[in-house]
């Protein structure tokens, strides 16, 4: 009787403790929760999901398709901003421009979220995952090398290489020793990589295999860390790399390392030699566009830095493995997916070519910066084509303290941030008609109606994209010489493929 009683008062002693505990923890997720700061309902501020496990193993099953639709199907569900609980740690889903403002222009929400670290053995802590102090010397220190006027002058690379384009385009076309359809995916790369390294890295790929074989290891590292992201036990290091896909993994980001660290040793020796070139004063000229040359190129703007001790070798190839991790596939995805919105839409791809024919010149050699920014609806078409297929669909912040949010939110430390670019751009209270395509809603007046934070394909606030001039003027540039030299017809609908979960939007 006595131990009857004793075992009574101590399960009511531990219920109330756990009462207790489940007012500021998600016990089953091993994480505190997310509150109000004045202590009202949190489901008045957002939506949260349920589950005794929380969400921590909603994914352990599902293909790359599937986990892409997760996120589409809790956003059609809730239409505002809602929680999950997964091991260790809650998760803020925003798929507003309201609330995604507010974390954008939070100075105390600038640190990448817990998936990037995955990506640490790879691009190290570059200008993508660096928080603090080096992301701020970094940011600093690279944005010279992407200014507006010192963009122009790669203007005759990206000429060049869509010519190129248009060259391999029309051998393959009348090769009649080979099948009509021709992938994209399998030359929108090549020019992306090629544009990627003569401009910012100042170096020529000598053979296009090379380009292809990066991407094939690129694609593997993304594969792998979304089979990490499926299971919560892969978060922690040594099952991962014991009973993951680690080994694989590493396998594929020292190939890319290889080919980063290629590059670099290339440019080195040749900025030696035109150094040397320098000293001995061949000619003024030569001298001069050298100089220049060094001053603009991003691999030149960090060897010279090297030289001042601003940056180390080590610094070198975390940041060139980061810009072509971000600058290769991104873009590439955004090409693609504009010449298919191209083909689909016959009557505004007709408009984009008289608009070509207006302002651009009959000679493709002549064509310069002024004439791609009189382009304007050319522009609408390749902005609503980003805003309906954003080539990153998420990005992940992590709170580093405890915050308390403007929107009567208090997140604690360790809670991940998505922001659901997809979805905020799909969002119907900002966009009529969503799934709808139409370059007028870019148009000056409709923009101006429009929240602000409403488009966001390349990230905003502080973290903005850095090379998101870069990239539309190499889009653009390719748009025009395949529109001044071929009509497109469509071959596959919308509604034929599926978007796969991964760092960059993809289709199966």
């Amino acid at each position: 009787m006595f131990l009857l009683l004793v075992t009574t008062i101590l399960l009511i002693i531990l219920l109330l403790w756990l009462k207790h505990l489940n007012r500021d923890y998600e016990l089953t997720s091993l994480t505190r929760k997310i509150k109000t700061v004045d202590g009202a309902p949190l489901e008045k501020s957002v939506a949260v999901t349920c589950g005794f496990w929380g969400n921590s193993y909603d994914l352990i099953s599902m293909n790359l398709e599937q986990m892409f639709d997760y996120s589409r199907i809790f956003a059609k569900k809730y239409g505002r901003s809602y929680i999950q609980y997964f091991i260790s740690c809650p998760v803020y889903n925003i798929i507003d421009p309201v609330n995604a403002e507010l974390v954008f222009n939070d100075n105390r929400l600038l640190a990448k979220g817990i998936v990037y670290t995955f990506l640490h053995p790879f691009l190290k802590t570059g200008l993508l995952t660096s928080t603090d102090k080096k992301w701020h010397n970094r940011r600093r220190l690279l944005t010279p090398a992407f200014h507006f006027n010192i963009l122009t002058q790669f203007i005759e690379i990206f000429k060049r290489e869509s010519l190129k384009f248009i060259d391999n385009l029309n051998e393959k076309l009348t090769d009649t020793t080979t099948d009509a359809e021709i992938s994209l995916s399998e030359l929108i790369p090549r020019f992306t990589l090629n544009n990627i390294c003569e401009t910012a890295l100042g170096v020529s790929l000598d053979d296009h295999l090379e380009g292809d074989d990066y991407r094939h290891h690129i694609t593997e590292v993304e594969e792998s860390l979304m089979k990490r992201i499926q299971n919560p036990l892969m978060v922690y290091d040594v099952l991962y790399y014991t009973f993951g896909d680690g080994k694989s993994y590493l396998k594929s980001m020292d190939k890319l390392h290889k080919f980063s660290s290629g590059i670099i040793e290339k440019r080195r020796k040749q900025m030696e030699k035109e150094m040397q070139d320098q000293d001995n004063k061949e000619t003024a000229e030569s001298n001069d566009n050298i100089y220049r040359k060094q001053r603009y190129a991003m691999l030149d703007t960090m060897l010279r830095a090297e030289k001042d001790g601003l940056i180390d070798h080590a610094g070198i190839c975390e940041e060139v493995d980061t810009f072509m991790f971000e600058g290769f596939d991104t873009t590439s995805m955004n090409l693609i997916f504009t010449l298919m919105n191209l083909a689909l839409h016959p009557e505004m791809q007709q408009r984009c070519f008289e608009e070509i024919q207006q302002h651009v010149p009959t000679d493709l050699n002549d064509l310069a910066m002024t004439e791609l920014s009189n382009l304007k609806y050319l522009d609408c078409f390749i902005k609503e084509t980003q805003r309906l297929y954003p080539s990153v669909p998420i990005i992940i912040r992590e709170c580093t303290t405890d915050l308390a949010m403007e929107n009567n939110l208090l997140l604690p430390k360790g809670t991940q941030v998505n922001i659901h670019i997809f979805d905020i751009h799909r969002n119907p209270l900002y966009y009529d008609e969503p799934e709808v395509f139409r370059p007028e809603r870019f148009m000056p007046p409709e923009v101006e109606k429009r929240h602000p934070f409403a488009f966001i394909p390349f990230s905003a606030g502080q973290r903005n994209c850095i090379g998101q001039k870069f990239a539309m003027l190499e889009i653009k540039t390719l748009l025009v010489y395949v529109l001044k030299n071929f009509k497109l017809e469509s071959v596959t609908l919308p509604n034929s493929f599926q978007f796969s979960a991964g760092i960059l939007i993809r289709t199966r």
